[in-house]
């Protein structure tokens, strides 16, 4: 294990920094707060932490629209202070990743006011194109969230391109000088100490210059409606996902790799295989992920991604079933307890691939269900009530049941607690032995000592329903991995199964050749 780069295997922490601990009263998390929870973070056993983004910014979509690459939010303190973080931080083993957003800014970045307002040194930093005849928008792109993907500015007379909302334009990747600031952004972070990047919507960066109009999805293909139902209804094959994206994830990561350690993997929201989210580590990204895994909620959704993953042997993925962005996992799977929240745990744990945790999976914890007048989401105020937002999964982490805001601040918290999270906070957990959240620390005590979890190859067994099954093998280690997602007792076959590995969860039985996996049970055994 000791040849593989650090990130391999590795189990990353993600912190929606405003809502993981506040430092100074005033309701938001921040470095401060974080720094304090450093001893958390590390106790659990994890390799690094991917801070959702810090810079400066008017929270139009709370951070994921930049208005100055090179500082930081001052909710969340200082540059000095995140300096402070990352020394902390690394004191204890910890590496720092920073959520990065090149493909578009905000409106208020001073980027966009220059290639608006005539400055003609970034005239074409944004992707700008002439209204039709009679007005209307280029082409016929739809954003994410919702609506044409084009806005009119009159000081140009043009409209420009926004995949998200209308404050969010587009970089134009396509324009070499846009191009270079953009990685000039990793250069920065990488010389004041982090360690790597996660990319926001890495498979958007390129458009097709030509603004040819995206594809009709046939009715009866259409599948599964996540956000944006209209945005769905076509095939994105030119406002983004094209496949040149590819060679420009080479370019960032050959970028990033002028510092040996640093690490680079994208979210690929769209497109997966298309775009370049499945490449060997040497010809895109170090890794990526995509939704597959963050909106499934069945045994077979996940083996079916696990079979797309195996037929890209050579990639290296990451792997979440949680972020900032969906429904919490237990929520999602049928409901909060503890026997589920472990079970999830157990399973994220024993995947191939870089693991990502968001806050609070941890503890299990379930989704907030929020009322509108508390929404702060630009896409729950847009969708209400078909779809709540993303505030549900975003609401403070709750430290302590019985203190004051649950420990998370002295002051009103910017989203609700959710009071169901009172029960499940971080103290009362560490008081019981056999809660999520020592469990997830036992967890990832076995995946670091088991090479075959942390690093081994991945092989499906064929099962049925709720049951998932795969064979994980390095260096001459073989670890059957077992999961019952449902309520009903499954019972199989255990030829061939060895010694019983003690980290498991749930209830199972072996009688002879007959081997019982109980509800919500996990089951781990040597070949």
């Amino acid at each position: 294990m000791n040849d593989a780069p650090w990130w391999k295997g590795a189990s990353v922490y993600q912190v929606y920094v405003r809502s993981f601990c506040d430092g100074n009263g005033d309701g938001q998390g921040d470095f401060a707060g974080l720094i304090s929870r450093l001893d958390y973070i590390a106790a659990l056993g994890m390799d690094a932490i991917w801070l959702s983004p810090i810079h400066p910014s008017p929270d139009r979509d709370w951070g994921y629209d930049v208005s100055d690459y090179g500082g930081v939010h001052p909710d969340y303190g200082t540059l000095a202070d995140f300096h402070a973080l990352v020394d902390e931080a690394h004191k204890r083993g910890l590496k720092i990743i920073l959520d990065e957003v090149l493909a578009h800014t905000s409106d208020e970045h001073a980027w966009f006011a220059a290639s608006r307002d005539g400055d003609a040194s970034k005239a074409d930093w944004y992707v700008w194109a002439d209204p039709k005849d009679d007005g209307t928008v280029p082409n016929n792109w739809l954003s994410v969230f919702g609506g044409p993907a084009w806005a009119y500015q009159p000081a140009r007379r043009q409209y420009y391109h926004h995949k998200f909302l209308r404050q969010q334009p587009k970089l134009n990747w396509h324009e070499p000088a846009a191009c270079e600031a953009a990685l000039k952004v990793l250069d920065t972070w990488l010389a004041r100490g982090v360690d790597g990047f996660r990319l926001d919507v890495a498979n958007a960066l390129l458009h097709d210059a030509g603004l040819t109009d995206n594809p009709a999805i046939p009715a009866g293909a259409r599948g599964k409606v996540e956000w944006s139902a209209a945005a769905n209804m076509q095939r994105h094959w030119f406002d983004s996902n094209l496949e040149e994206n590819r060679a420009v994830l080479e370019v960032i990561r050959q970028r990033v790799e002028q510092y040996p350690d640093a690490f680079v993997f994208g979210e690929f929201s769209e497109e997966f295989e298309r775009s370049g989210c499945y490449l060997p580590s040497d010809q895109g990204l170090h890794a990526g992920y995509n939704f597959a895994l963050l909106v499934a909620t069945t045994a077979q959704e996940i083996a079916a991604h696990l079979r797309i993953l195996a037929a890209h042997p050579d990639h290296w993925p990451c792997i979440s079933f949680s972020n900032h962005d969906v429904i919490r996992t237990v929520t999602r799977f049928g409901g909060a307890s503890p026997e589920r929240a472990k079970l999830m745990l157990a399973l994220l744990f024993a995947l191939r691939g870089t693991i990502l945790l968001y806050q609070g999976e941890e503890l299990g914890l379930p989704e907030v269900d929020l009322l509108r007048d508390q929404l702060r989401d630009p896409v729950g105020d847009l969708y209400y009530p078909l779809f709540k937002g993303r505030d549900g999964c975003r609401t403070p982490i709750p430290w302590d049941g019985d203190a004051k805001n649950f420990g998370f601040s002295s002051g009103t918290p910017w989203l609700p607690l959710g009071p169901e999270h009172g029960a499940l906070s971080a103290a009362a957990q560490e008081r019981d032995a056999d809660s999520p959240l020592q469990f997830a620390r036992a967890m990832l005590k076995a995946r670091k000592q088991h090479p075959a979890l942390r690093l081994g190859d991945l092989a499906l067994v064929e099962t049925e329903g709720a049951l998932l099954g795969f064979v994980r093998s390095h260096a001459g280690e073989r670890i059957l991995c077992l999961f019952n997602l449902g309520d009903e007792p499954h019972v199989l076959a255990q030829n061939g199964v060895g010694d019983v590995l003690e980290f498991g969860t749930g209830d199972t039985v072996r009688d002879g050749m007959k081997l019982t996996l109980g509800p919500l049970a996990a089951f781990f055994a040597r070949l």
